[in-house]
């Protein structure tokens, strides 16, 4: 009998029983225009046991892509690597439905769970580092806190050689084409940019100390699926890693990300005077400016940047909403070795990039020079300092990137 909504075969054992979310823009402050996944996986051994849940109003859609493969109401085991909500939302109704006689989670993952859903039913919590026998197949359970919540942790299927890294190597992006190797590679490459430098970047230090414990313990990774996105299988395993190695290395590189945004244009216009000066000094400039893009867009851009010179008019004795916003959200995701500057035209007071400073300084970024402040509309004076300022900017990267 025809379903509405079916599994997808991962491996010979397990199965896609997800939800993809077409219309979703938002992940709390995140930007999300290509919509999500919310990725659940159904293992099939001497028994059924289902990966981590979806999304509550998409219960029914995870229900019937399980229901294609095994009675729903035979799943045995239920395994929580990540108690938020997009993960565990209808975890409570699925166990009333299904009635596992198991169902696992870390020791911070109980926690969160009876927290959020009072009166759940007991959770058996398993160690770091510790394999549990489940339907016949070696599950190993690895512990990896603020990765990117405190009950974060994956786990690792011997029999398949495949990580379940619930949000670790994600990314927010819908489609039904299940593998990375069948997705276009710039677009992956973008997203799982944009997923972890909005999400994964202020946990930098313990994702490098995370890739060093699985290279440690030598074992085949020959798929990762997480709770995001598409699955990465063969030498793509090898890619997502690296990546994310790189990313959380956060090594400048011969870039700067130039964040402003104008009232009546003199600011713009002397964002693209500074861009000017860095490209001729041999620098890429990234412009972002925020009347036309995100906060997340521009974390995109900084990651591995080298420099962030941040403009804004001065609004009401301040610096602009858009800027203070982006710097208020840079400001929790920590980005680190950073160069720049504040600039920005005035009326009559100016304090708007005085603000910048304060707020840039706070960032750790080491300033070049004190703000750059043109007084209303730019004369050709002002736009050969911008100019001047953006080759100040390109000469320091090129020094930092032949001392690095």
């Amino acid at each position: 009998m025809p379903r509405p909504f079916e599994a997808v075969r991962i491996t010979d054992r397990v199965w896609w029983v997800g939800a993809i979310d077409w219309s979703l823009r938002d992940f709390h402050g995140y930007s999300t225009p290509k919509g999500t996944t919310y990725n659940a996986y159904l293992v099939v051994g001497e028994y059924p046991i289902l990966i981590d849940t979806v999304k509550a109003p998409f219960r029914d859609e995870m229900l019937a892509r399980i229901a294609s493969v095994v009675d729903p109401q035979n799943v045995r085991v239920v395994v929580s690597h990540h108690a938020e909500m997009d993960h565990s939302g209808c975890l409570p109704e699925v166990i009333e439905l299904v009635r596992p006689e198991r169902v696992l989670a870390s020791r911070m993952g109980d926690k969160n769970l009876h927290e959020q859903f009072h009166g759940l039913c007991k959770v058996e919590v398993v160690k770091d580092a510790e394999t549990v026998k489940l339907g016949g197949l070696s599950f190993t359970f690895l512990e990896t806190p603020m990765l990117h919540w405190p009950d974060s942790m994956v786990s690792y299927l011997a029999e398949e050689k495949l990580v379940f890294s619930q949000d670790g190597f994600g990314m927010h992006l819908a489609g039904t084409r299940m593998f990375a190797d069948e997705c276009d590679r710039s677009v992956l490459e973008r997203e799982a940019r944009k997923y972890y430098a909005n999400i994964l970047l202020p946990y930098s230090g313990l994702v490098t100390k995370l890739l060093e414990r699985v290279e440690g313990l030598r074992i085949p990774i020959e798929l990762i699926a997480p709770d995001h996105g598409p699955v990465w299988r063969g030498s793509d395993t090898a890619t997502i890693m690296g990546w994310w190695h790189r990313w959380a290395e956060q090594r400048p590189e011969n870039r700067a990300v130039i964040v402003y945004d104008t009232m009546w244009q003199s600011t713009a216009l002397m964002a693209r005077a500074i861009a000017d000066g860095l490209r001729a000094g041999g620098t890429e400039p990234s412009m972002v400016p925020l009347c036309c893009s995100s906060r997340a867009d521009a974390m995109t851009e900084l990651l591995c940047a080298g420099a962030l010179l941040v403009g804004t008019p001065t609004i009401n004795n301040g610096m602009f909403p858009t800027i203070a916003d982006f710097l208020t959200y840079a400001r929790g995701l920590k980005p680190k070795h950073l160069v720049g500057a504040a600039f920005g035209s005035y009326g009559w007071s100016g304090e708007g990039t005085t603000q910048v400073e304060e707020y840039l300084t706070q960032l750790g970024v080491e300033l070049l020079g004190p703000a750059l402040k043109l007084r209303f509309v730019p004369d050709e004076a002002g736009l050969i300092r911008c100019r001047e300022l953006g080759r100040q900017v390109a000469e320091r990267l090129l020094v930092g990137s032949q001392h690095a």
